[in-house]
């Protein structure tokens, strides 16, 4: 389907296109595509019996499933709805597949997350054809790399709007907005459609009685950045379809990161310790895989009340060792001593370096030896693929 913004009002002989490619239902439309069972069924995936949806099928969404809801409201909404397990590498597997295909497409492609990507198609029409064209070679060509899987486009200008095109017409839509409609598009955008305007923002614009990006343009850029700083430079200057960022092919990640939201609220330190190790492993892995040493060790906790707490901790060298990782983190729940009943729990690394040196435990230059001994150990579990489990990771059945 294609949106109504496709048409065209004058030749468009040279200009940038940015296009936005957005899975649709991701996490879900794999799971219908790998169990045929449930296609055609509402499908939720999450996990656990406090968590939360990380993704819902079409089907699901009609009963007002979203992602982020808590499991327990979404399985109200829809009982009958199959509940599926997050399998992350499985994703991230089918998420490769789409990157790979749409670099046959352009050199230049940038992933913003695990179900969507920009692609700088400008001047590839000489390759491609109209961007029409190119859209749908991109469209089907996901299509049959993946088996099945549908994605919606979006071509604009720039960045934001590209993004907020590709949202217009899902599922497997295709919305081009040529440089010529823009500014009647952004007359009638509401501001709640703009990528940053979150909801304190909006309840802000909305009490000054600005509601669509037309509303925005009747004031100064001058006014907006008196009134809210560089959130007000930018929200002029997205109202005017001004957008510089290019698409980035290479984005470092910034931190690395794990947590559990546990099916029943817990004091226990053993049960909390015991997630961390799993969460450095899982932390740690990623990590090496991607050849990365972090300096900053962050624990997150969450108590049953839903107060949020995080503690840091530097390590005077960078590390992807998980035993360190872990040690960094108990360090890091000792400081905090919560004796209130914990629901989550997570860590994280960031601050990182490249290359696979392991660095030395904090106060431990006499334990060279040991860290050394660490990353052989990482280096051995790692080449076995997972299929040999760290003895901390067992857990008896009979307990927590």
């Amino acid at each position: 389907m294609m949106d109504q913004y496709q048409e065209k009002t004058g030749p468009l002989e040279t200009g940038r296109w940015i296009m936005h490619v957005d899975m649709d239902a991701f996490y879900a439309s794999i799971e219908q595509h790998d169990f045929p069972a449930l296609r055609g069924r509402p499908v939720i995936v999450g996990g656990g019996l406090r968590g939360v949806v990380s993704a819902a099928s079409y089907e699901a969404r009609r009963f007002g499933v979203h992602s982020a809801m808590p499991l327990w409201q979404a399985r109200r909404l829809c009982p009958q709805a199959a509940v599926q397990p997050v399998r992350m590498a499985r994703y991230v597997e089918v998420s490769r597949c789409v990157q790979a295909v749409l670099h046959q497409f352009s050199p230049r492609v940038e992933q913003a997350s695990v179900d969507e990507a920009y692609l700088d198609a400008t001047g590839l029409e000489r390759l491609f054809g109209p961007v029409e064209a190119l859209a749908r070679a991109v469209k089907q060509a996901v299509f049959e790399t993946t088996g099945g899987l549908t994605c919606s486009v979006g071509l604009a200008p720039v960045k934001f709007l590209a993004k907020i095109a590709s949202d217009r017409n899902k599922p497997d839509g295709l919305t081009i907005l040529f440089p010529e409609a823009v500014d009647a598009f952004l007359c009638t955008l509401p501001v709640s459609d703009i990528p940053g305007v979150g909801r304190t923002f909006l309840e802000k614009l909305q009490a000054l009685g600005i509601r669509t990006c037309g509303e925005v343009r009747q004031r100064s850029q001058a006014f907006w950045e008196r009134r809210f700083g560089k959130a007000g430079v930018a929200l002029w200057q997205r109202a005017h379809g001004i957008d510089l960022r290019q698409v980035e092919p290479v984005t470092p990640p910034k931190s690395e990161s794990a947590e559990n939201t546990f099916d029943e609220d817990t004091r226990d330190r053993d049960v909390l310790r015991r997630w961390l190790f799993r969460q450095a492993d899982r932390v740690g892995r990623s990590l090496r895989r991607q050849q990365l040493r972090g300096r900053v060790v962050t624990l997150k906790v969450k108590y049953a009340d839903f107060r949020r707490v995080s503690r840091k901790l530097s390590l005077p060298e960078p590390t992807c060792a998980t035993q360190t990782i872990y040690e960094a983190a108990c360090h890091l729940l000792e400081a905090l001593n919560p004796v209130r009943p914990v629901r989550l729990i997570g860590l994280g690394v960031s601050h990182f370096e490249e290359g696979m040196q392991q660095g030395f435990l904090p106060q431990a230059v006499q334990r060279h030896e040991e860290e050394a001994r660490r990353a052989r150990l990482d280096q051995a579990l790692d080449a076995l693929g997972g299929k040999v489990v760290r003895g901390r990771l067992f857990v008896p059945r009979n307990k927590t």
